[in-house]
């Protein structure tokens, strides 16, 4: 009892940290329900928590959502995010998490010194799209990269999230088909996954509260600098 309230809780502050930033509750949360539940089950529960905290995300800013952007996006995530999953027990994660930390680490220094100004276009969107569906089926989550690419396109706060989530969304939503298919689910996984979403639901809204009031140059720097965290975290620990 005492490791779901813990569970419920980290989920809650998880979510408002991805409400507020875009990303990064999922890389925050993943540890430990890999220490809870091992990490066969780890990756599908968090793909579901993530599909119920997405919705909330995408839900709370719908009219503000970019819709030409996240198409683009989607037309690469999608279908790699079908083939991450079906390799996620194939190939070595550990390696795969190190060299993602290693890439948002340089992507934050080129943008930190200038030295990397990338103009979001077409080939960007979908290019972006298809790397972070792979190693969001691969892995539970690539949102630093996903947020990377969405910070490309200058939007709004709000905006930014909720296009952000909606392509998250979707992404989630294929990969839990194609897990069910190899992993057996069962009533026990349900009611955690669904005690998770409703603690996401719950820290996705405190989020929105925050960022509705927080300007958008100070909103992109807090991004940056959480991208720089998380990217080192996974780099050191894998």
């Amino acid at each position: 009892m005492l490791a779901v309230l813990v569970l419920f809780i980290a989920a809650f502050a998880a979510a408002a940290i991805s409400g507020a930033a875009g990303f990064g509750g999922a890389l925050l949360l993943l540890p430990l329900l890999i220490a809870t539940v091992g990490p066969t089950q780890a990756v599908p529960l968090l793909t579901v928590a993530q599909l119920v905290g997405n919705l909330a995300r995408a839900g709370f800013g719908f009219n503000q959502i970019q819709w030409r952007p996240v198409g683009l996006f989607l037309l690469g995530a999608l279908p790699m995010s079908v083939l991450g999953a079906l390799s996620f027990v194939a190939l070595p994660k550990d390696v795969v998490t190190r060299a993602i930390g290693a890439a948002i680490l340089v992507f934050v220094a080129l943008r930190f010194f200038g030295r990397l100004q990338l103009k979001a276009g077409v080939a960007l969107l979908i290019l972006g799209g298809g790397t972070v569906g792979f190693l969001s089926g691969l892995l539970g989550s690539a949102g630093p990269i996903g947020a990377a690419v969405f910070l490309t396109l200058g939007m709004p706060p709000v905006a930014y999230i909720a296009s952000e989530a909606t392509t998250a969304l979707a992404m989630h939503g294929v990969k839990t088909l194609v897990y069910q298919q190899f992993i057996v689910l069962d009533r026990a996984f349900w009611l955690l996954a669904g005690m998770l979403g409703v603690a996401m639901v719950l820290g996705t809204w405190a989020a929105r509260r925050v960022i509705e009031r927080m300007p958008q140059r100070l909103f992109q720097h807090f991004v940056a600098i959480l991208l720089g965290i998380i990217g080192s975290y996974m780099l050191i620990h894998g």
